[in-house]
């Protein structure tokens, strides 16, 4: 996909990152961004992949910035250079990075495993201030309770301690 059929979000992201990584510079939001990433709040995931391989992930299940707009670009510059998975993205590896956004629904507590489906929802799993999050519709991760077990793996959360579930959507931009 060349940059011209990049989304709004994704193109933040790819601007971001680029100026980032070459000038140090977080970059001001362009004034012609679509309405709601200016008027809206919501969490935000930036994921990076390079060759089909992911190479950075960092998102927010909450929002933590002024609009979605300033929470991708925060995120997306965690993702290049904070993600404790991988060393920083360098310059050389821009043109082979491809990025996603995934903006989320606000969290709804659910009771049961059933109530998830991995396509449709993202799960978040906690145990005191223990928390882990995976998004929905992951390549390899085809059932509920496959879902749980990684979010619970990622938290530090041990096998049979006792979990709140929540799920959330997520609009995927590409």
């Amino acid at each position: 996909m060349n940059a011209k059929e990049e989304s709004a979000y994704v193109r933040l992201a790819r601007e971001t990152i680029e100026n980032y990584i070459k000038q140090g510079k977080i970059i001001t939001p362009p004034l012609d961004l679509p309405e709601e990433m200016i008027n809206q709040k919501a969490g935000v995931f930036v994921s990076l992949k390079k060759n089909g391989n992911l190479r950075g992930c960092i998102g927010t299940f909450m929002p933590t910035q002024e609009n979605i707009a300033q929470e991708i670009i925060k995120n997306a510059i965690s993702s290049a250079v904070d993600d404790p998975r991988f060393s920083p993205v360098i310059a050389s590896e821009l043109g082979d990075l491809t990025i996603s956004v995934d903006v989320l629904s606000p969290p709804e507590e659910i009771y049961d495993v059933s109530e998830l489906d991995p396509e449709k929802y993202g799960v978040i799993v906690s145990s005191g201030y223990k928390k882990g999050l995976l998004l929905p519709d992951l390549e390899g991760v085809d059932t509920a309770e496959e879902q749980v077990d990684i979010a619970k793996r990622k938290a530090g959360i041990y096998p049979g301690e006792k979990v709140k579930l929540y799920r959330f959507e997520v609009k995927r931009y590409y």
